[in-house]
């Protein structure tokens, strides 16, 4: 949240800021300097934001300097939507002063008298002024939590790779969602595009791969097909290494070829005429031009292919020209326990573990239907046998951090439980 509002704020700033070049309007004269600082520590505090909500679970001073950059962030947006305003009404003015002679004269009088923008130096000036010195101070502060920025596109932090390798017998209450795929796949409808796409789009950790792994491994899927391909995307799209996975898939050997051009026709002189399935798993780009070199090779199969993608933005599957959209929502209740009880109760008895059901259930209600934090939990409450470790689970601040994707679920877990995971 925090993130989203300091990115929010210097959006807000920019916006302005090239508002009042572009009409050479100038409301707060005699805060440029405020101004700056604003933004200069508002740029300073967005790249150490991701620590600091990482660790805001454990330590209370980082939740308590949060939680003061955020009441600081909310009024400055404020401001700045106060600010705004004024600008766009001055704009109308000005606009409305070009078509009225005797208008223009006095809009340019009170101008140049400075008698509009000493209203708003007073009304806006004051405020930004008295809000820099309180950032000022949470800036300052930052520095003794020596929090560490994490850049974006950090090499360490890295998307882990998929197979299409499942236990069916553990995948729980996507039964429907399942068939419904399956039907698509094996329908003999027709496609108006060149390729027919499903696209399976959910949060992250909802178990979009999960699902179409059970269908990749259907016996009628497995017959209907003469080929099929698994390639996991992630980031960044690299389409000379998917290329070369697919053909590796093809091939079941690892091409030694440098050029996208060559690994394409060997692609399409494998796949003509052929009906064949292919996932592409976890795709983010949004970048149409990406996808031209790719959906290119793939046009030569035969009408009754079918591409699977699996992605948690509907951009994406719109960018790449999906036939159908399929929207995975969360999983009930009930599944979400019956996948619980099974890891956190391994290898007990159901009077054994009876005193941990009660608390148990809420705790999976906290998950709020997303298998990976289902699963996730129950790895490491496995490890603790006790009402009283549950409990205090249960009561933890972690359920107050308001990310639950799969890729800080689990870190932040295992920072609060310190244990191992299976």
């Amino acid at each position: 949240m925090a993130e989203f509002l300091v990115e929010m704020v210097l959006e807000q700033f920019a916006s302005i800021t090239r508002q009042q070049a572009e009409e050479g309007i100038r409301l707060i004269a005699g805060a440029d300097q405020e101004v700056q600082r604003l933004q200069s520590n508002f740029g300073s505090i967005q790249a150490l934001l991701d620590d600091a909500e990482n660790r805001q679970v454990k330590e209370n001073a980082v939740r308590d300097w949060l939680a003061k950059l955020k009441d600081v962030s909310y009024d400055i947006d404020d401001v700045l939507d106060e600010w705004n305003t004024k600008l766009q009404k001055l704009k109308i003015k000005k606009a409305e002063a070009a078509f009225n002679p005797l208008k223009k004269v006095c809009f340019f009088i009170l101008h140049y008298l400075g008698c509009r923008p000493l209203v708003m130096r007073y009304d806006i000036g004051v405020k930004i002024k008295d809000l820099d010195r309180k950032l000022n101070i949470i800036a300052a502060e930052k520095e003794r939590f020596t929090f560490r920025s994490i850049a974006k596109g950090n090499a360490d932090i890295q998307r882990p790779t998929t197979t299409s390798v499942v236990d069916l017998t553990k995948v729980y209450g996507r039964e429907d969602d399942k068939n419904r795929i399956v039907d698509l796949l094996l329908s003999q409808s027709s496609c108006t595009q060149d390729l027919y796409i499903i696209s399976i789009v959910g949060m992250g950790g909802i178990g979009k791969t999960t699902l179409i792994k059970s269908v990749f491994n259907d016996n009628k899927v497995s017959t209907h097909f003469e080929i099929k391909i698994w390639v996991c995307i992630s980031e960044p799209f690299d389409e000379l290494r998917i290329a070369k996975a697919i053909l590796e898939s093809l091939t079941n050997s690892a091409p030694n070829l440098h050029e996208l051009e060559t690994v394409v026709q060997n692609i399409r002189q494998l796949l003509d005429r052929k009906k064949f399935l292919l996932i592409l798993d976890d795709v983010w780009t949004e970048d149409p031009k990406n996808w031209e070199n790719l959906k290119s090779s793939l046009t030569c199969g035969s009408p009754k292919s079918r591409i699977l993608v699996t992605t948690r933005k509907k951009e994406v599957a719109n960018v790449i020209g999906t036939t159908k959209i399929i929207l995975l929502g969360t999983l009930p209740e009930d599944k979400c326990w019956l996948l619980f009880s099974q890891i956190a109760f391994s290898g007990e008895t159901i009077e054994e573990s009876n005193e941990l059901v009660e608390i148990g259930r809420k705790l999976v209600q906290k998950c709020k239907g997303l298998p990976l934090a289902v699963k996730t939990l129950a790895s490491l409450l496995y490890y603790k046998k006790t009402f009283d470790e549950w409990q205090n689970i249960l009561d933890s601040e972690i359920w107050e951090i308001e990310r639950v994707e799969q890729e800080v679920f689990r870190p932040l877990l295992l920072s609060y439980c310190d244990l191992p995971c299976t």
